[in-house]
């Protein structure tokens, strides 16, 4: 795929956004593939886990403004549907997916990477929202993920003053889970999907299809929604297994993803 890349590590598919010569900007051909690549990796059965990552010294270092310096209202309001589709599509995807993000997450960036469930961050990674200062808003849902993830006065804060913030201060408003060494990033994010890949993969779908869901709801409704995933792993062999594993004393196990 063009500018979008998958390699699978065992029941890892590593996703990386190669256009390093813009920094992984995303125009409307990188979320054509972004797009096509999360359909790959939901139809295949052996990846359980993505990462998602960017090629070279750059996450994405935002949409790509020569594409949109000409656009008419009309331009603006597709691409701003265009970007947060696909962006919606990865955020409901049923596997887990973690962002590994490893340098400039700016605008586009940082919205793709508030898409993904879980975000480990380097520690040249650079994040913010910068569209105000180039006289747009974020188009790609920025104003409805960040205030969701830190809050909402950080997050007018941080789109309404355009200011780029480093990584550890990202982890400390709770941006991102946890800061690495630029050489460890990777290594740690295949670490965690593997640790996830460890376990009942019904039971995991079920848990992030849960919280995506009752995020977006009261908690009557989102425990509703629990409830009834509960039921449907009770229904699973992979229960029989893990509770059979605990009832044994036996550390090993063997789930079959049914």
């Amino acid at each position: 795929m063009g500018f979008v890349k998958l390699e699978q590590q065992g029941h890892v598919g590593i996703i990386t956004i190669d256009r390093q010569e813009a920094l992984n900007a995303l125009n409307s051909q990188v979320l054509d593939d972004l797009s096509a690549i999360v359909d790959e990796v939901e139809a295949n059965d052996e990846i359980y886990v993505a990462i998602l990552t960017g090629a070279g010294r750059s996450f994405v270092a935002g949409a790509d403004i020569g594409e949109m310096k000409n656009f008419s209202s009309a331009d603006g309001k597709r691409f701003g549907v265009h970007g947060g589709n696909v962006f919606l599509k990865l955020e409901n995807m049923s596997k887990p997916v973690i962002a590994a993000i490893n340098g400039f997450a700016l605008g586009g960036g940082c919205e793709l990477s508030m898409a993904c469930d879980i975000r480990l961050a380097s520690d040249k990674a650079k994040f913010g929202q910068p569209e105000v200062g180039l006289g747009i808003t974020p188009g790609f849902a920025g104003t409805q993920r960040l205030p969701r993830i830190v809050g909402v006065s950080k997050a007018m804060e941080l789109i309404l003053t355009a200011k780029v913030i480093k990584a550890e201060e990202a982890k400390a408003i709770g941006l991102v889970s946890e800061v690495y060494p630029a050489e460890e990033l990777l290594p740690k994010a295949l670490e965690l999907a593997n640790a996830i890949c460890a376990n009942a993969q019904i039971a995991v779908k079920e848990s992030k299809r849960c919280i995506r869901m009752g995020m977006q709801t009261d908690i009557y409704t989102g425990s509703a929604f629990e409830a009834e995933a509960f039921g449907v792993c009770c229904g699973t062999a992979d229960k029989d297994e893990g509770m059979g594993a605990f009832l044994e004393k036996r550390q090993e196990k063997h789930f079959q993803n049914k």
